[in-house]
Order: C-alpha cells, then structure tokens, then sequence
C-alpha cells in the first residue's frame, strides 16, 4: 500500500522532518503557546503577483495547470498563462482599474478565475472575492462597502445579481464582465492598445505591505467584514506550507504533485493552494463543484496526488462505499472492513510513531483481504494517484482519519480562518497525529489564552477589517489574534480544536457544552445530513437532524420503499429513527452523560446555502437554524 510505504521510506528523510521545529511554552506545567520560525523569509522584493511572470521567464514550457475544454483535460503552459494573465491585465487597466482599486470576482472555481485574480494584481488592483451564490443584498453590502467598481462574473444569473445590487448604491456606476458570455475575450480586445510595460510598472509598484485582497468572511452571524489581506500575508502562507509539504511529499513518494481545486476561490483556503501550487508548478486544475457526485468524475479523470477539502467530502466519500456495498449485498463485510482499518490504521501509525509494535498477522491479512474488496475502490473511486489529502473547515472525525489511512490515503488536517490566511497549523508530513490539526504553521505562533481561547501571530495574520476599526480591536491586540476558537495545545504542541467560544452551551445545570464535537460526529454517520445541537439554558442537549437525500435514496431502495415516500411520513418512522439513533449514539460516546443527546428531531427540508442556513463553507448558522425551527426545538423540550 502506497501510505505504508510512504512512512516506511519517511525515516530516510529525517532531515526534512527535522527542518520543522517547534518551541514550546509552559505555564505551571500546561503548554500555553507552540512558535514555528519560518521556513521562507519575508521577500525583500516581488510579490505573489509575479509568479506567473516568474515561472513564463524560467520555465516556460512547463504544464503548471490543466484546463477542462471539450470534455478533456487541456495542459497549459506557464508561457500561457502569463499571457492570459497580461492580456486580462492590460483589459483591466483600459476599463478604467487604477492601482490600488478594486474589482469583485464572482463565479465558480476555475481557470478564469486563476487568470483574473494574477490579473487584478498584475494590473495593480485588490480583487474582492464574492461567492457566486450570494445574495443580491450581500453583493449590495461587499460592492458598497469595498468600493469596487469593476465586476467579474460567471453567469447571467450572477450578472442580474449584481445589476439588481448596483442599482442600490450611490452612484450605481459598476462596469461587468462575463466570463461565459465571452467576458475574457472583451477583455483581452479592450487592453489591446495597452502597452506590456504598464503592466510590468504596475506590478513592480507592488510591496508586502501592498492590500492584496478584500475577503468578506462568509459569518455564521451578522454582515461580513472584509478582512484586509496583503501581498506579504499570501506570500508567508503560501510559500512556508509548500515548502513544509512539497519537498518531502515528492521525495518520498517520488511522484510529481497535481491537485485539482474544487474548493471556492471566494474562501481564502482555496486561493491560497492556488497560489501555492503556481509558485512550486505544482500541476493544478479547477472543478467549479464540491457536490460528491458531480466531483467523483472529475476525480477519476484528473487524477490527482493530493486534494485540498473539508470533512464533508471524505464523509460522503466513506458513505457512498457503504451505500454501494449494501447494493451488493455487502454491508456486513463493508462494516468489518470499516472496523479492520480503523484498527489498522491505529496500530500502523503507533508503529511508525514509536508508540507501539506494527499491526499483528491476523489484522495485516485482514487489511490485505479488505483492501482487495474495498479499500482499492475508495482509491479508484478519488482517481488512483491520491497518496495524501489535507482536511479543514472543521475537526474530522478520527475513526474517518484512520479509514483513509488503511485506504491508502493519508489525511492532514489543518486549522485556519480568513483572518489568519487560510491555515495557521498543519499536520507536519512526516508526524501524522489524528485528532488534532497539527503544529503552528512555519513563522506562526499559537497561544492558548487563560479562557481556553486560540490566539495566533504572525506573518499570515491579516491587518485590519476593512471600513471596522472597532471590529479590528476587538480581536487584535499586540499582533495577536483572538480566533473566537476553543481549544487545548498537547505536550508536543500540536493544536486540537475543542468548540467555538460564543457557541458554547450552558445547561440549566450550569454544565458548559461545545457543540461542535457532538455535531462533526453525528454528521458522520448516514443518513444524518446537517444537525444543530442545542440545550443552552435547558435541562438537557437535544439536536435537530435533517436527512441526506442520497443516504435517504438509498434507505430507501435497500428496503424496497417508494422512492418517493414523503419525507413528512418518514420523519416518524420508527426504523428510521433507530438508525439515527446508532448516529447519536456514536456522537454520544465522545462526551460524558451531562453533555450527551438525551432527545432528537428528524426535521423535513435541508440546511442549505439557498435557504441561508449553511455558509458557503458548509458552517450552519446557529442563529437562522434556529429561528427557522424554534416550534421543533421548542417540542424537544416539552
């Protein structure tokens, strides 16, 4: 198996583990605070904006991204892309962009959304990420309060989004382009009497210090704020983790990196690869979904080394093997292979850590017969090549973490928010530790203040919320960060997430409950789909449920029901709620009694971005959940 081999071979690359060293700070006995010393210093000149330029004039037959056209994946070469990105450039510098002004991206991840962030930058500007499934009073709030005048987007539908929210503001002057309706190409004729020199002045004006970015935090609560990015923030971030990651991934595995991107370029985790992957010329292609089913394809047919997602991918991923299983008439022996890797996986990586002896015969026989009849099809499944994927967004279930690992994909978490630039820790590559999010990130420092919460400091720390001095102050102080996170720092510093401080429940019985543990497990299990645990000034915990569709498709069919069974009729079906109450049950076991689910609602309908109970990162919003089931919530406590 590919992993195995992986961390056999990895002592043969001790010096590429050691280069990531941590120190550690005790305070009556606890570590208080882990530091990381950068592996890249700051630049004394240039900034992220030249990388296309950088790699054109030193390799410039070299494929840095693939490009999906007519079905298949075309290569494109750094001497391409550089000059996708000039001409974009110079179109933007004759629609009127000044340095320093900014122009709105809104659309789906993809190669003209590569193109057009460089070319913001290379034209002088600050681009301003917008999801492309805002709202019309979202764009109205991002585009009134950034300033930006100049708009770049997907679809019609995004462009009558953002006509209706233009007609809101002062001037109502905004200038559009759409990339599907050969927005590109106007770009490209308008700068043509542009001269190639005014974009290399424009580029070469730009410093660290120089505003690269307004991103708009997608908030669980109120209007966004538009963190203030610079051009040193993305370059501490992207050039420390690829130079943590990338040496050793290659040398150990002896493959050429690829990743396909199908995170949102709007949230700061997927710009961030991106820029990554373009500074090392990691082979990179972009998939405009997340969905698992319109993804799996993609996967296949890209193959990629590693991936870049959120747990709700590999939960779905792991609950589409056993869905298929269950087809066969296999959901037994799916169980057993579930149960067989999670052993293996806990004593393989106790072996290579020192912490144990290697898997015993019976175990490694019954991995090898697992991975014959399951295991080789989550790998097909993720295209083949996957070696090595990278979780955030929010903890991942560990027993997930091991089934991976004994599937032959190794998973790394790390933990991050907009303000720090995406992550602030990582799983270091040769010191996988499931449960946590790993170590400070290189030249970052991770503090646990005296009331449990994440503080971080350091380069990838963002300057200041655009427009909100008062915002700033409240989680800035003396370079540090206050992250509004819960969480506890081990003996060797690596950082394990614990709750978010204001989502913190108080029982009746003044028993404090993080509900993010509760709720990452009860997710995991099909066929829950969202959940929101509550119990703040109650007697007891009790959760929302709604159901997945796929999972409930499948229930349905194994079972032999109509497809189309309301979902009403099945929010009381007794079988049903015995099946997600295996789900509670397995959330429950990570808890003591106090802070367990005593009650639960299946509730009709889904938490989605569309009804505005999920963020464009799949967080739920406590606040409009809530509002939206008060008489449910209400009934569990009745």
């Amino acid at each position: 198996m590919g992993v195995r081999k992986d961390l056999r071979q990895a002592s043969k690359h001790s010096d590429l583990a050691a280069r990531h060293q941590v120190e550690l700070i005790r305070e009556n006995g606890v570590v208080r605070e882990a530091r990381s010393a950068p592996l890249v210093p700051p630049p004394q000149d240039g900034t992220p904006a030249d990388i296309p330029f950088v790699n054109a004039a030193a390799a410039p037959q070299t494929v840095v991204l693939r490009r999906k056209r007519q079905g298949a994946w075309r290569p494109v070469t750094a001497a391409a892309f550089a000059a996708d990105v000039t001409a974009a450039a110079k179109g933007l510098v004759a629609a009127g962009l000044e340095p320093g002004g900014r122009v709105a991206l809104m659309a789906r991840t993809s190669y003209e959304w590569a193109v057009l962030d460089f070319a913001v930058w290379a034209a002088g500007g600050q681009s301003v990420p917008v999801y492309a499934t805002s709202s019309v009073e979202q764009i109205a709030w991002i585009l009134e309060d950034s300033g930006a005048r100049h708009v770049v987007t997907e679809t019609a539908e995004n462009t009558a989004a953002v006509e209706e929210a233009a007609a809101s503001l002062p001037d109502r002057t905004v200038r559009i382009w759409q990339t599907d309706a050969g927005g590109m190409e106007q770009l490209t004729v308008l700068g043509r009497e542009i001269a190639d020199d005014e974009v290399t002045k424009r580029r070469a004006a730009l410093t660290a210090d120089t505003i690269a970015t307004l991103c708009y935090t997608s908030g669980t609560t109120g209007r966004p704020k538009g963190c203030v990015l610079t051009h040193g923030n993305l370059h501490a971030e992207a050039a420390n983790t690829v130079e943590l990651l990338h040496p050793v991934f290659k040398a150990i595995t002896g493959q050429a990196a690829s990743t396909l991107l199908f995170l949102p370029l709007a949230h700061i985790l997927g710009r961030t690869i991106q820029i990554a992957c373009l500074m090392a010329r990691i082979e990179l292609g972009h998939c405009p979904s997340i969905k698992p089913d319109e993804l799996r394809p993609e996967l296949r047919a890209f193959r990629p080394t590693f991936v870049v997602g959120v747990p709700y991918l590999f939960e779905k991923i792991h609950d589409t093997g056993r869905a298929t299983a269950e087809k066969m008439g296999r959901g037994a022996s799916f169980g057993r292979a579930d149960n067989i890797a999670v052993r293996f996986g806990e004593a393989a990586l106790d072996h290579f850590l020192g912490r144990g002896v290697r898997p015993g015969i019976g175990l490694t026989l019954g991995w090898a017969l697992y991975d014959l009849l399951v295991y080789r099809r989550v790998r097909k499944e993720l295209g083949g090549r996957l070696r090595y994927a990278i979780s955030g967004g929010s903890p991942l279930d560990r027993r997930l973490s091991l089934f991976f690992y004994a599937a032959g994909v190794l998973i790394y978490e790390g933990y991050g928010l907009t303000e720090t630039t995406a992550a602030a820790t990582v799983t270091p590559p040769l010191r996988p530790r499931p449960g946590t999010v790993g170590r400070p990130v290189p030249g970052t420092a991770i503090r646990i203040a005296e009331d449990g919460e994440v503080l971080v400091r350091g380069g990838i720390v963002f300057r200041e919320y655009w427009n909100n001095p008062a915002a700033t102050q409240e989680v800035l102080d003396d370079g540090w960060f206050a992250t509004g996170d819960l969480g506890a720092l081990d003996e060797d510093g690596y950082l394990v997430i614990t709750g978010r401080k204001k989502d913190i429940l108080v029982t009746s019985g003044g028993k404090n409950v993080s509900p993010a543990v509760l709720e990452d497990r009860l997710r995991s299990r099909p066929p829950v789909g969202q959940c929101l645990v509550v119990g703040d000034n109650r007697s007891y915990i009790a959760a929302l449920v709604t159901l997945e569709p796929e999972a409930m498709e499948h229930w349905l069919a194994v079972r032999r029901r109509p497809k189309d069974t309301p979902l009403a009729e099945l929010c009381d079906d007794p079988e049903l709620i015995a099946d997600v109450q295996k789900a509670v049950d397995h959330a429950n076991r990570a808890v003591s009694r106090a802070e367990s689910i005593r009650r639960f609602r299946i509730v009709p309908g889904e938490f989605t971005e569309e009804n505005g109970m999920l963020t464009p990162s799949l967080k739920v919003k406590r606040h409009a959940v809530m509002t939206g089931y008060a008489a449910e919530i209400e009934a569990l406590y009745e």
